[in-house]
């Protein structure tokens, strides 16, 4: 979906959100999407994680039932 906007299109989009939310609420509205960013990564790792155990701990269970 956002392969193809380019620098252009990121220029316009960031001076679009400079005048909509003001130079003084930009940074705070970079920080909120970079902890919501880093949050759903987190969640998105535990998850793959929780996955790959779940599927070691049925190896395990397979190989030692044979």
């Amino acid at each position: 979906m956002f392969q193809n906007i380019g620098i252009p299109g990121l220029i316009l989009v960031l001076v679009i959100a400079l005048i909509v939310f003001g130079p003084s609420k930009l940074p705070e509205l970079g920080r909120a999407v970079g902890s919501t960013l880093k949050e759903f990564k987190n969640s998105t790792r535990d998850l793959v994680s929780d996955d790959e155990t779940d599927q070691e701990k049925s190896n395990n269970k397979n190989e030692k039932s044979m």
